[in-house]
């Protein structure tokens, strides 16, 4: 052990933040730190701007219609619940998959018990993939919505979106993708792939503070009010207002949060966009795969293949629980990793792993060579401590 925490935990979060991004989001709290849209004083109209400049900022990374279609919340979970309390609030049939995390799941659910709401979720394979076929074959008259993630947060594997929406288009059901694991690091581009509704977090590979996402909401999606509360503007009206981006959006935004991910989107194109960075993710990914796959009494899944795919891999080790080796890397080896169900019960049953699950390790941003060996070689360490 060198003493120095070796971060692999970044399909959760990506840390440690860059400097800059800490910088930004506490040069706003300490400068300009007051609500926007809610005076007309200097300050105001500086953060007012700051609000707009990051709501341009995402509909150009993601390929929106427009800034006012970008709404801000709290995390993709947030916008999840938005958008699919919004668009199953009178019932009807919902497509999703097997590979989706709880913030699909439950709303979901919810939207069955309480609403009458009716779901279908479709497979994936061996290999962690989900065929379009499936989805088509899933979609019904009364389809409402179909409700898929982009990139597996236990898996890695990216699923064929395009196809997908190209599916969907042709059905004339919304679709809306959670990109909490591809924004950042898989380009996006809504118009190309046929995305109607995008839900995004800030604070995993857009490198933001925590407390920030949102949706972006393609143009002809009318997302249904699910709450209600100040915008800042017209005030004298009984209900909530109807225009995007105040449609989805309630009481004072998160700025400080805002200021970060705005600052973040920066750095992703100062590093030459998603395809650089996913580019020197991979090769660190390429590490870590050959020493996995070469240490005994590994299981890796749905990882044959690094194509199509973000750097997480998801791996137990013969002989020791899930939640053992977690433990054991943390604290003789400084790794830090997530172990578990990953909110995504319905990948781990199908995989076969449940109810103890998994290893995950996942690389970001600011992950080094020294990180990635530090992992492999403990997880080494701890199989030849099993084998006796």
């Amino acid at each position: 052990m060198d003493g120095r925490l070796h971060y692999l935990d970044n399909a959760s979060t990506v840390f440690p933040k860059p400097e800059a991004v800490m910088r930004a989001a506490v040069a706003f709290c300490a400068s300009a730190g007051v609500s926007p849209g809610r005076g007309t004083f200097d300050l105001a109209l500086e953060a007012a701007s700051m609000l707009d400049g990051c709501r341009k900022k995402v509909s150009e990374l993601f390929g929106g219609p427009s800034p006012d279609r970008v709404v801000f919340g709290y995390n993709a979970t947030d916008a999840l619940n938005l958008a699919i309390f919004g668009l199953l609030h009178g019932g009807g049939h919902v497509v999703s998959t097997r590979l989706e995390h709880n913030s699909v799941l439950r709303p979901v659910a919810h939207c069955v018990d309480d609403l009458g709401a009716r779901a279908t979720l479709v497979p994936f394979d061996r290999r962690g993939y989900v065929d379009p076929d499936d989805i088509r074959r899933a979609i019904e008259k009364d389809t409402r919505l179909v409700v898929v993630n982009h990139a597996s947060n236990v898996l890695g594997t990216v699923q064929p979106i395009a196809e997908i929406g190209a599916v969907c288009r042709q059905a004339g059901v919304p679709l809306c993708v959670d990109v909490a694991q591809s924004a950042g690091v898989v380009p996006i581009d809504m118009e190309a792939m046929s995305i109607d509704v995008l839900a995004f977090t800030g604070h995993k590979s857009l490198m933001g503070p925590t407390g920030i996402g949102g949706l972006v909401v393609g143009d002809g999606v009318e997302i249904a009010h699910t709450r209600a509360g100040g915008t800042g503007v017209e005030s004298a009206r009984r209900r909530h207002l109807d225009d995007y981006p105040f449609r989805l959006e309630y009481g004072t935004p998160n700025m400080m949060g805002i200021a970060g991910l705005a600052r973040g989107i920066d750095l992703i194109v100062e590093h030459g966009g998603e395809r650089a960075i996913h580019a020197r993710e991979m090769a660190l990914a390429r590490v870590l795969h050959a020493a996995l796959s070469a240490t005994e009494g590994v299981t890796l899944y749905c990882a044959e293949s690094l194509e199509d795919r973000t750097p997480v891999f998801a791996f137990n080790l013969e002989g020791m629980d899930p939640a053992q080796v977690g433990a054991r890397l943390d604290v003789d080896f400084d790794v830090a990793c997530r172990t578990g169900l990953h909110c995504a019960p319905l990948v781990h049953e199908s995989l076969g792993t449940a109810p103890d699950g998994a290893v995950r390790l996942s690389i970001g941003p600011l992950t080094t060579l020294a990180d990635v060996e530090a992992a492999a070689e403990g997880i080494a360490a701890l199989a030849k401590e099993v084998r006796g």
